[in-house]
């Protein structure tokens, strides 16, 4: 007894062996498209979620970059002020008053260089946050590739879907071949 010999009656409708098992090959591939199809729109939802998330950040982030760059600024000012007024007053400072002078002088540039370490840490943070936003305008690259990715595999799938509505059409038509509606 082989496949040949095999008949399944459904309704009325004979169906050969070898007919049952065009079904069954057809039947298995088509619901391993549909897995594929499933996880792959899966992927592309956790995609489009990190998308949404590091753009959001990267917003922040900027905002923030700017805020220590106006800080940066300001102090920067803070700091040139007091050297011009430090430069001022050593000019005007006669030798007999150069003991106070100096004594004053020892303390504006120790405002001066606590202003400056403020600085260098603004710096170090400033540069901290030009290398996130780096890192964040390269994971904002990449997922714009995969969406552009996204958009090739959504042809292919349309493709898909059309080659498998043809085989439906061919299989009703094999099930069937005197084409009584």
């Amino acid at each position: 007894m082989g496949i040949e010999d095999i008949e399944l009656d459904v309704g009325g409708t004979k169906f050969k062996g070898i007919y049952i098992a065009i079904l069954f090959s057809f039947a298995s591939t088509l619901g391993g498209g549909i897995w594929a199809a499933s996880e792959f729109f899966s992927r592309l939802e956790g995609l489009e979620e990190t998308v949404s998330e590091s753009l959001s950040n990267s917003e922040l982030v900027n905002q923030r970059f700017e805020d220590f760059r106006e800080s940066w600024t300001d102090d920067k000012k803070i700091i040139v002020s007091d050297i011009e007024v430090a430069k001022t007053q050593i000019q005007d400072a006669g030798i007999p008053e150069l003991q106070g002078k100096l004594a004053t002088l020892g303390t504006n540039l120790e405002t001066i260089l606590e202003r400056q370490q403020e600085l260098l840490a603004i710096q170090d943070r400033i540069i901290a946050v030009e290398q996130k936003i780096t890192e964040m305008q390269v994971t904002v690259q990449k997922a714009e590739n995969s969406v552009e990715k996204v958009d090739g595999v959504d042809d292919k799938i349309k493709k898909l879907e059309r080659e498998v509505e043809d085989l439906w059409n061919g299989l009703d038509y094999l099930s069937n071949p005197y084409g009584s509606n």
